[in-house]
């Protein structure tokens, strides 16, 4: 009896340790996945003015969809209203591959994102 006992609260044990190294590695996935994704946002800052003041040439054009989200994230980064501006700001970058340099106006080395516009005539992208 005292030895099932003891054998009971070792596969406890063993079951706790377990549990607890899941959730470890649960963490650390986690913590894996959140630093792959703010490594994504990274770039960015490559589209925006700090780039330019570097001397370096600005890439404005020939995204492929996996870059509209990043560069979409710096044209929205100073507006109030984020969520709007991310959603029409990727629907055009989608369609026209170009998305303008900074984080207003400039919309003229963009034609396309320059010139699509809403059914009142308004611009369609931020």
């Amino acid at each position: 009896m005292h030895s099932s006992g003891c054998n009971g609260f070792l596969v406890g044990s063993s079951v706790m340790e377990r549990s607890t190294q899941a959730l470890l590695f649960l963490i650390l996935l986690v913590c894996c996945a959140a630093m792959a994704a703010s490594a994504k946002d990274l770039p960015a800052e490559e589209f925006g003015v700090s780039l330019a003041e570097k001397g370096h040439k600005h890439k404005h054009s020939g995204f492929s969809e996996a870059e509209c989200p990043g560069a979409c994230q710096y044209r929205c980064s100073k507006t109030a209203y984020k969520k709007p501006c991310l959603f029409f700001c990727q629907k055009c970058c989608f369609k026209c591959r170009c998305v303008p340099p900074g984080t207003y106006a400039h919309k003229e080395v963009c034609p396309c994102y320059n010139n699509w516009k809403t059914k009142r005539g308004g611009p369609k992208c931020p």
